[in-house]
């Protein structure tokens, strides 16, 4: 492959090297979240400022560990990913916002992925439709765990993963409303948890190298409770995701040192 960056050792897209991150990492979309993610670990720095990519690394109990944004999507997320384990990381844990699908999902509560639908384009060049999109099990673990001694109300389970956040949020305006509201229903009669937009690519892009993914979410909202005429809070604190994420890499950090 040609090498696009003007720094012969910088990885193009996220501007990183080996030895810039640690080996867990936590993805945040939103750039401006890597920042309050940050505050949690010791002596964070920011190392990299690149387009939809922002880099801080510090530690967790002595432990180098990182927070990359990827940006809003799977094509974005796929290319951070694949750059970030060039640069030595291994684990990582998605924390993003989503929304509801299954009534009982509330605006505030967390979700934990166990596996994605793949309705978005990037996993696709990765692996045939036919090959799952499931997370870590150890990471799920971690996650699970982690809000449960929180004190954080949360839900384990399938999320959809879409292309397009107005295909969701106004599907009968599109030409192929026919296609996305019939797949909508049927999500929801499998059970599918909630709507977002990174899992499914990331954890296939994972599988195919080899390391660790997991997500967790805030439920903003649910437009499934709205249109039942159910109370629909809509939040946007991220910091239960958040402590939620950080605690579950000091589990995975001291589970990995028990091993070693």
């Amino acid at each position: 492959m040609i090498q696009y960056s003007e720094k012969k050792d910088l990885q193009y897209h996220v501007q990183l090297k080996e030895g810039d991150v640690g080996r867990y990492v936590l993805l945040p979309g939103d750039p401006k979240r890597c920042r309050k993610i940050a505050a949690y670990f010791d002596e964070p720095e920011l190392i990299a400022d690149n387009r939809e990519y922002v880099t801080y690394t510090g530690y967790l109990l002595g432990e180098k560990v990182s927070v990359t944004s990827t940006g809003i999507g799977g094509a974005s997320a796929s290319i951070a990913l694949e750059e970030l384990v060039r640069c030595g990381a291994d684990t990582f844990i998605r924390v993003g916002t989503c929304g509801g699908m299954q009534l009982p999902v509330k605006g505030g509560d967390l979700v934990i992925a166990t596996g994605a639908v793949r309705m978005e384009g990037a996993s696709r060049e990765y692996a045939p439709i036919e090959f799952p999109a499931v997370a870590n099990f150890e990471i799920v673990d971690a996650l699970r765990e982690s809000a449960r001694a929180l004190g954080k109300t949360f839900h384990v389970g399938v999320v959809q993963c879409k292309e397009s956040f107005y295909g969701q949020h106004e599907p009968e305006t599109k030409p192929v409303s026919y296609e996305l509201m019939a797949k909508w229903e049927a999500w929801k009669r499998l059970g599918c948890l909630a709507s977002e937009m990174e899992s499914a690519a990331l954890f296939v892009v994972g599988s195919y190298l080899r390391v660790r993914v997991g997500s967790i979410f805030l439920v903003m909202a649910n437009q499934e409770r709205a249109k039942a005429g159910l109370e629909n809070p809509v939040v946007h604190d991220t910091d239960a995701a958040i402590l939620t994420a950080v605690k579950a890499v000091r589990h995975l950090i001291r589970a990995d040192r028990q091993r070693m």
